[in-house]
């Protein structure tokens, strides 16, 4: 009708309107088109059309012609000239005491009240407020139907893999359920080849999706490095490959390290010697042969079948090299940091970091074709990590590392994994090829998508000009075929190693607050010598040291040297024998020790935490603090047990800033840190306007935020300024230094 009205006027007002605006014009009256009908909508759709220099018509014509439009097709009323359907309620409604058990409104119940839900006039709730007043649904309601169907599948699939906003419940005494599916597990072609392919399988760990649909290759020989942000999943999966959860040909030994060993009676030494079960067994043999051919009872015949024994016997340990078994273990356990005296000590007087070196020194030790090494770096000192180093790079069988120390993937790896997304992307090259190589990949696929999507947008442009066109009605309606057909246009993932390397900002940032300036000395110490009361071992011997508000220090050397009980002495732990520590008396520190992380009530969350150490602000203002390091949204709620190694530091960063400290002191802040955390803190560290000293063997970290290294061994502290011009920075020129030294 309202088509009918609109032609007759039109072509009457309009003679000389060609036909195809004619038809475009009438394409806004179709019935269920949902368009404005008023005068004003009118206006503001016809007016341009009607006042074309072809029509000969003016404004004013214009404006008449839409008032007498508006009144043929009966929606004058929407402009308030026309008559109202309002009636008086006989009684108020409340809508509120309409809501049903869940707080929702019941629409059908209000409308009935209002006398228009019943019967032939139903009406939308949805058109309620609209300009053209209330109409009849035009919903379809199969589809209608259909689209809640698939929501509701799409809530239940999202409730079976755990609500985003969920917080977890963290309990010590239950281990929580790792779900592997795998499909298919080769190793090669040939059974004795010790080259690993798992296709097309799933790891999901405690309700969260860590890989789908995943397959991993590793060539027998090469080393590979495992990358990717904290909680992302690379830990479950070296535990999913050692464990057997993803079944790999069982002539491949494997050997995970992870857990420290257990303490004991037996000698350093001696547990890395044990770690050879084969040569445990043979020497075992070799003994009980002897005992055999010692006896004076035997026969002829046994000591004959024994003698031939004993000779296989000694083959085999000719074969694996036995005589030299202990000068390597001695060898691994001094490049690993143990002396000759603590190669010889029992195993049980060792604390937990020194255990996790033996526990890596019996891997190295045995040899197996897939060695699986999780942030091993975390528990050695400078010189140590050199030494791995190097000793990595001469390693024969497989390799699969866990490290967010780019300087040591660049000197190990050969080829990276990247795991993203529930995704294992496969890299060839170092960890500097892997960033060029990943940062390409991502350009081409940014490009393939804007390019689809400037592709769609072409089409919808198209079928919006033309589809209402009579000449050009039967190609728009193509276009919307093509359209419809395409499969869904879904955006290149947000990578998590975006702007490594290329120095892009990230969305993490973390923040110190800046102090107040202090007049120097600040924190000093002159002539120190420090020994343990009651031991005549002098640990550190005559040293001199200033830090003051700008300055930026780097504290290395090997473990035991002193490092830590500077930093005892530097806080006021500890007195020294002789010499003078002193302090500012408005000084106040922040100390970042690994100890601090053990020592976090891990029943609580992060914000409980402040609060008890830091009363008196509102949880805003502590979520803000935390906001500063990273723990956003639930993360700041959940209890800290349940948080990652990387956010457990950062919730001890976060009450570090709240004291608004002079001077930081850092005790290997990067372990566990992610790659993106570590710039995060390196960029923060050069912003602040304090003084910061910083022990770690980081040498990229280091060198980004340092610009003095001294160097904490034999009781003594001196500085090392590197060579001028040589193009690299001070601690990886002492880190070439202890490379030359190493005899290897």
């Amino acid at each position: 009708m309202e088509a009918e009205a609109a032609k007759r006027l039109l072509a009457a007002a309009c003679p000389s309107m060609d036909a195809d605006t004619l038809e475009y014009a009438l394409g806004y009256f179709e019935p269920g088109a949902g368009n404005d009908l008023s005068t004003a909508g009118l206006r503001e759709f016809l007016g341009p059309l009607l006042e074309d220099s072809t029509n000969n018509i003016t404004s004013a014509q214009a404006k008449a012609l839409c008032e007498k439009l508006a009144r043929e097709i009966g929606s004058e009323d929407s402009e308030g000239n026309g008559s109202s359907d309002a009636r008086r309620l006989d009684q108020s409604v409340n809508i509120a005491s309409n809501a049903d058990a869940h707080g929702v409104s019941n629409a059908s119940t209000t409308l009935a009240a209002l006398g228009m839900g019943t019967g032939a006039k139903s009406v939308d709730l949805a058109h309620l407020q609209s300009k053209n007043g209330p109409q009849s649904s035009t919903v379809d309601q199969k589809k209608l139907r259909k689209a809640e169907m698939k929501l509701a599948s799409k809530r239940e699939e999202r409730g079976a893999k755990g609500d985003l906003y969920e917080i977890p419940v963290w309990n010590p005494n239950v281990k929580p359920a790792m779900i592997v599916n795998q499909m298919k597990s080769s190793s090669s072609a040939t059974s004795a080849s010790k080259d690993i392919r798992i296709e097309n399988f799933d790891i999901h760990f405690a309700g969260k999706k860590i890989l789908t649909n995943a397959d991993l290759s590793m060539t027998y020989g090469r080393r590979y490095g495992l990358v990717g942000k904290n909680g992302i999943g690379k830990s479950t999966l070296l535990r999913a490959i050692a464990h057997g959860e993803l079944q790999l040909p069982s002539h491949i030994r494997i050997l995970h390290v992870e857990q420290e060993i257990a303490g004991g009676d037996t000698e350093a030494i001696q547990s890395v010697l044990q770690a050879d079960l084969e040569r445990e067994a043979l020497l075992a043999d070799e003994k009980a042969l002897n005992a055999t051919l010692a006896r004076t009872s035997i026969s002829p015949e046994e000591a004959t079948a024994a003698a031939e024994k004993l000779k296989n016997v000694y083959l085999k340990l000719e074969e694996i090299e036995s005589d030299k078994a202990e000068s390597r273990a001695s060898l691994i356990l001094n490049g690993l940091g143990f002396s000759p005296a603590q190669q010889k000590a029992a195993t049980k007087t060792f604390s937990g970091g020194w255990r996790m070196r033996l526990a890596l020194a019996r891997a190295l030790f045995c040899r197996p074709d897939l060695l699986l090494a999780d942030e091993v770096t975390n528990y050695l000192d400078f010189p140590a990590v050199v030494w791995l180093e190097n000793y990595f790079q001469n390693w024969s069988a497989t390799l699969l590392v866990v490290s967010h120390d780019r300087s040591f993937l660049d000197a190990v790896t050969t080829d990276i994994f990247h795991l993203h997304n529930g995704v294992l992307d496969y890299y060839k090259g170092n960890f500097t090829s892997y960033i060029s190589a990943r940062a390409e990949r991502r350009k081409n696929q940014i490009r393939e998508y804007e390019a689809q999507l400037q592709y769609r947008q072409h089409l919808q442009a198209f079928i919006d000009r033309w589809r209402y066109n009579a000449n050009r009605a039967a190609q728009a309606q193509s276009k919307i075929k093509i359209l419809e057909k395409l499969p869904e246009l879904i955006a290149p993932p947000k990578d998590d190693m975006d702007g490594l390397g290329e120095g892009e900002s990230k969305d993490l940032y973390f923040r110190f607050p800046e102090p107040e300036k202090l007049s120097p000395p600040i924190l000093q110490m002159d002539e120190v010598t420090f020994a343990y009361p009651g031991t005549t071992r002098t640990i550190l011997s005559s040293i001199s040291f200033d830090l003051q508000m700008d300055s930026k220090i780097a504290i290395v050397g090997p473990n035991g040297a002193g490092k830590s009980t500077m930093i005892y002495l530097l806080t006021g732990q500890h007195t020294p024998t002789t010499g003078i520590c002193h302090r500012h008396g408005r000084l106040r520190l922040g100390l970042f020790s690994q100890h601090h992380v053990d020592q976090i009530d891990l029943a609580v969350s992060s914000v409980q935490f402040l609060t008890a150490k830091f009363p008196g602000k509102t949880e805003e203002e502590y979520r803000r603090v935390l906001g500063r390091f990273g723990l956003t949204g639930t993360t700041a709620l959940q209890p800290i047990g349940t948080l990652s190694g990387g956010q457990k530091s950062r919730v001890v960063f976060a009450a570090m800033s709240l004291t608004n400290p002079h001077v930081l002191i850092l005790d290997e802040p990067t372990n566990h840190l992610d790659m993106d955390s570590i710039d995060a803190l390196a960029l923060a560290l050069r912003e602040f306007k304090g003084g910061v000293a910083v022990i770690s063997h980081d040498e990229r970290f280091l060198d980004a935020v340092c610009n003095d290294v001294w160097i904490c061994a034999d009781g003594k502290l001196k500085s090392f300024s590197g060579a001028i011009g040589d193009g690299d920075g001070a601690v990886k020129q002492y880190k070439k230094s202890l490379l030359k030294s190493l005899d290897l």
